[in-house]
């Protein structure tokens, strides 16, 4: 299946929306990767979360809770500036197909630095079932109480 790849630039405490959804919805999609780096990342000591959500968020976080049903993937960065310099990096993303819109947030609490990130997702045909199934499953995250 062909992959596609989209890539921006997210300021600190801010959320960015991709644009996924078509007409009918027999276009899904999968994350297939995911990556991150900080703006600078050798000319400061930087800690980066960025996450990819199905639903619309209104806030952003650096709280990860993996029992969040609407939460697709996460990115941890943190880098050390000058001979202290360190860089771990953790990526972690569900499998779940999906075929609406995804919504990204990232904070840098330390900095404020924004983040650089390429997302890409393997594009999948849904036939009606799955369609179905995976359009349900947004409208009720959205609609569940948080």
């Amino acid at each position: 299946m062909p992959i596609k790849s989209f890539r921006g630039r997210i300021a600190a405490a801010s959320i960015d929306k991709v644009v996924l959804h078509t007409n009918n919805g027999t276009t899904g999609y999968k994350i297939k990767s995911l990556s991150t780096i900080i703006d600078e990342p050798a000319a400061y000591d930087s800690e980066a979360t960025l996450k990819i959500f199905s639903v619309p968020q209104t806030t952003t976080s650096s709280t990860i809770d993996f029992s969040d049903q609407t939460l697709l993937g996460v990115a941890y960065t943190r880098t050390g500036s000058g001979s202290t310099e360190m860089v771990d990096q953790v990526v972690i993303f569900d499998h779940i197909t999906f075929n609406q819109d995804i919504y990204i947030t990232a904070v840098e609490p330390i900095n404020s630095r924004p983040n650089n990130y390429l997302i890409e997702l393997e594009q999948v045909q849904l036939d009606l079932n799955q369609n179905t199934v995976a359009t349900l499953k947004d409208i009720r995250n959205i609609t569940a109480p948080t």
